[in-house]
């Protein structure tokens, strides 16, 4: 039976994709921070869920954990409004967060078949599509990640060469993240997006470790 494991289960679009998976008769493994005390954040409960996981070896792993807003700092409108403590937050979030998914629940993919191990960022993330500026601190953990995952791809590659690394942009979906900017973007409801992302995830290849793509099934440039 297929294995899953999902980051951040709690949330909209982590609930939606343990559903699916579920329905497709996928064994799933939720974690959280609402429900299981995991926190990106802290290194210790991340190594502690991983250690507790020992033995298993999972066909997917997908980190639906982040945020937009913490600790009620909304994005920055311009430089002018660019702070050390909100950034290092978004930093140790965003991206060191998921480095530490990698290296504490990488170690459980699969290493004798196709394994896949997502994580959700954001096209704000790219650099190579940012036409608008602002949103500093949030755009530079993004694409900080987005390099993480880049650079894990590779070492990945070498203990298995059917393993596959991504970021996915899910879309901008109908959750609390999204609440207060929704009004300026078509959004998809948490289920729509769990289910394209699934469907993306389903046509990757190998060959398309360490690349982004968004929950249309568009590659989406760094």
């Amino acid at each position: 039976m297929m294995q899953a494991l999902i980051l951040g289960a709690s949330g909209g679009i982590g609930a939606a994709m343990a559903a699916r998976l579920e329905g497709q008769g996928v064994a799933v493994t939720g974690l959280s921070r609402s429900r299981d005390g995991l926190d990106l954040t802290q290194g210790d409960t991340v190594a502690d869920h991983a250690a507790r996981l020992a033995g298993h070896s999972f066909d997917l792993i997908v980190n639906t954990t982040g945020a937009l807003v913490i600790d009620g700092r909304q994005p920055e409108k311009s430089m002018d409004a660019v702070d050390a403590d909100a950034m290092a937050a978004q930093f140790a979030l965003n991206a060191t967060g998921v480095a530490l998914v990698i290296r504490h629940f990488g170690p459980l993919l699969a290493r004798d078949r196709r394994a896949v191990l997502a994580s959700l960022s954001a096209r704000v993330g790219s650099i190579g599509d940012n036409d608008l500026g602002g949103w500093v601190a949030y755009r530079a953990a993004k694409a900080a990640q987005n390099q993480i995952i880049r650079t894990a791809s590779i070492e990945c590659r070498r203990r298995n060469r059917q393993s596959i690394l991504v970021a996915l942009h899910p879309g901008t979906v109908a959750t609390s993240l999204s609440a207060k900017y929704a009004s300026r973007h078509p959004t998809i409801t948490p289920d729509h997006s769990a289910e394209a992302l699934l469907a993306v995830i389903d046509r990757l290849t190998p060959e398309d470790s360490g690349s982004f793509w968004d929950w249309k099934g568009a590659r989406v440039p760094w």
